[in-house]
């Protein structure tokens, strides 16, 4: 039985190190490197090479969509590397944004299917192979949205929904910030959510401002 050689990234240490333990659990699987943040997690891809990756979606530094990021630049510079992601999000823009450029060699699974060794390792061995791993409550939820025709800004939150109005008017993140009373950090982190759920995580800021406010003022207003 060949050895499928993973590397870990997630932030929180309990879950890092209890996921540790899991791929440490098989007799098949060889960690090769963890890392608790975007940037450690792509030099340990560089270093070793792993076959697997299994991240988290969210990570320092900026807590949005590192996993998401993490597969992208994986499937740019390591192509033959297969990624899991783990998320605690049923949000389908999520998994639409990991499996937009192919679903081979990708799993989106629940944090809560993480207890259960065999799930993981399962996904593990899944995408070591090629193959493709969606938690079906993800899936259901995909279906839902899909049938209601909803917009991608319908995944906002009501705070999103006000700083990207806002954004509308053509006002920075300070501005914003000033606006609804809240740090001008608290502004970027919503930005950066709002970027990621509809699909606007790879381009400079400048142009991602000009799509997500494309997006808003074409949808009809409420009557």
């Amino acid at each position: 039985m060949a050895t499928i050689r993973v590397a870990l990234a997630e932030d929180h240490v309990l879950l890092r190190e209890g996921i540790s333990r899991l791929v440490a659990a098989n007799e098949d699987f060889e960690l090769v490197g963890v890392a608790a943040d975007l940037p450690q997690l792509l030099k340990v891809v560089s270093e070793q090479e792993p076959d697997v990756v299994v991240t988290d979606i969210r990570m320092p530094p900026t807590g949005t969509d590192e996993g998401i990021r993490a597969a992208a630049w994986i499937r740019e510079h390591h192509p033959r590397a297969g990624v899991v992601v783990l998320s605690q999000y049923t949000a389908p823009a999520y998994a639409v944004a990991l499996l937009e450029h192919g679903s081979a060699g990708r799993a989106y699974l629940l944090k809560e299917q993480v207890a259960s060794v065999d799930e993981l390792a399962r996904a593990i061995r899944i995408v070591a192979q090629g193959g493709s791993v969606i938690d079906p409550r993800v899936v259901d939820e995909l279906v839902r949205v899909r049938s209601r025709h909803t917009s991608p800004l319908s995944s906002l939150t009501a705070r999103e929904s006000e700083i990207l109005a806002e954004m509308a008017q053509g006002k920075s993140n300070a501005a914003i910030a000033a606006t609804l009373s809240v740090t001008e950090r608290a502004v970027e982190k919503h930005t950066n959510s709002i970027f990621a759920k509809l699909g606007l995580s790879e381009e400079k800021d400048v142009n991602r401002r000009v799509k997500a406010v494309l997006l808003f003022l074409s949808e009809p207003a409420e009557s």
